[in-house]
């Protein structure tokens, strides 16, 4: 199956004031940014709360009081049969498997203690999906905010068939 640990992920307020720490004080490197989602190298991620409220619980004012401050993210080709290991050991998800905005199909579970795990498929899956469905590498790069050159170097690689 292959799963495969990507990122942590700050859920921030105030997205100025966090990528001002993390870039200017803390000397993070930018890896992808997304305006309101922002990798930097290494693996630490910070996405705006409202969006990440919206996107998770599909409000970004009712939260479940449980929910935490961030979440820790997976990849994996095979979402289905992680999803069945998952519900066959009883695992509480917070919703099944969903496309995002940006066209990546994941879900997302609480572990043991309440803290969000987010599963989603590697985005390379996604560029060859739209690919199939027709989409062209700009309207790959518009519907997913990532880069053209990116998006493109991809479809290159063949990285994700």
């Amino acid at each position: 199956m292959g799963i495969q640990f990507m990122s942590a992920v700050l859920f921030v307020k105030d997205m100025a004031s966090s990528r001002h720490f993390y870039e200017d004080l803390l000397e993070q490197p930018v890896d992808l940014d997304l305006g309101l989602n922002v990798g930097y190298k290494g693996g630490l991620a910070i996405m705006q709360t409202a969006l990440v409220h919206q996107v998770i619980f599909g409000s970004a004012t009712e939260v479940p009081t449980e929910s935490k401050t961030h979440e820790v993210y997976f990849e994996t080709k095979d979402l289905d049969t992680l999803i069945k290991k998952l519900e066959g050991e009883g695992v509480r998800f917070i919703h099944p498997v969903r496309e995002q905005p940006w066209g990546q199909r994941v879900f997302r579970v609480y572990d043991p203690d309440g803290h969000i795990v987010d599963v989603g498929e590697p985005m390379p899956m996604v560029i060859f999906r739209m690919l199939g469905d027709g989409k062209t590498a700009e309207e790959i790069s518009a519907k997913t905010s990532m880069p053209l050159e990116i998006v493109q170097a991809i479809i290159q690689a063949g990285e994700g068939q």
